[in-house]
């Protein structure tokens, strides 16, 4: 250990669309919150950032606000962005250091240049030394422990919020990506058309995410389960209380899900061929938080008669994949994308 690292703290973080997660060199994960912040809309003051603020979703009065600033896995909102991570690396970062820490963050595949400055803005305005970024299904498959320098292909899922990310791997690169802007937000937004359209009732993102959890699922289970809902009837205007089964929630579910799958194919169509043959040895892993959805592993094994293997903990994966990184930088830096100064 240098003296460098003595006087500065290391950090990776996965700055998802529905959680960010902060993972400190030589602690582990030390954060795990909802990327919520709330905040007064006449002095644009910030009043809670993470669980507090999730606990506003949909239940603020008009002065006060509500805001996811990541959509679709990249940054929609400049300044709050800033100020949720400039929030987390406070709480995680301790006055005994005396720099700035470096940090590694994790981006989307599909991320623009420009999405890549915000990123990498926000973090330094946030209070980093050095920011380095990684594709977040490469960090997945590093924090699954896939290993990515050798020459033979890994296959990840990695299903987050905002966006599903499929990589093929092989020697420290991704060979090829497909990046869809279609996650678990997506899910819980059909679910609200769903019970909209054919039922009447309005439900909250909350109250949906609470569902999908429940009893969603991408294949029939052994056993269909139900639920009772509570929500708003839009005839009546007045609260409803109705009991919704596991295959209406999979019906809801589905035009997200297939659109997963339809990516998954498409990822299998554009591998070449010496990799595919690792593939079908290897299997997929399935990483995020889409990959707690019931029955999707079954799914996706009777769409691509693959081996499909769901992460241990899928949630932490990219994050303990950017834990990873900073325990070796130097073993790593092939896969960073490179900070430039344009």
């Amino acid at each position: 250990m240098g003296f460098l690292d003595f006087i500065s703290s290391d950090i990776g973080i996965d700055l998802g669309t529905a959680n960010t997660l902060v993972f400190v060199r030589g602690q582990g994960i030390v954060l795990n919150e909802p990327s919520v912040v709330a905040i007064e809309v006449s002095s644009k003051r910030v009043l809670a950032v993470g669980g507090e603020a999730k606990e506003m979703v949909g239940r603020t009065p008009g002065e006060i606000e509500a805001i996811r600033p990541l959509k679709d896995g990249v940054i929609a909102d400049f300044e709050i962005t800033e100020k949720l991570l400039s929030n987390f690396i406070r709480r995680v970062v301790r006055h005994r250091y005396l720099m700035k820490p470096r940090i590694v963050i994790s981006v989307p595949s599909g991320i623009t240049e420009v999405e890549k400055r915000a990123v990498r803005d926000s973090a330094e305005n946030a209070g980093a030394r050095e920011v380095f970024l990684i594709q977040e299904p490469m960090a997945a498959a590093i924090g699954v422990g896939l290993p990515v320098h050798l020459p033979s292909g890994s296959m990840v899922i990695d299903i987050g919020g905002g966006t599903s990310e499929i990589a093929v791997i092989a020697l420290d690169g991704i060979v090829n990506n497909i990046s869809i802007r279609i996650g678990g937000d997506e899910m819980d937004e059909g679910l609200m058309l769903y019970l909209k359209k054919n039922y009447n009732l309005l439900i909250g993102e909350r109250t949906a995410e609470e569902i999908k959890i429940a009893i969603g699922s991408a294949y029939p289970p052994e056993e269909e389960e139900s639920l009772e809902i509570k929500g708003r009837d839009l005839v009546a205007g007045i609260p409803k209380t109705m009991k919704i089964s596991s295959v209406q929630v999979r019906e809801a579910l589905s035009e997200p899900v297939d659109a997963i799958i339809e990516a998954v194919r498409q990822a299998l169509e554009e591998t070449p061929p010496e990799l595919s043959a690792d593939i079908l040895d290897k299997g997929i892993v399935v990483t995020g938080g889409g990959a707690l959805i019931k029955g999707l592993d079954k799914r996706l094994r009777e769409e691509t008669n693959l081996p499909i293997n769901i992460a241990e903990d899928p949630l932490t994966c990219v994050v303990r994949g950017t834990g990873v990184v900073l325990e070796n930088m130097s073993q790593f830096s092939k896969v960073l994308i490179k900070s430039r100064r344009d």
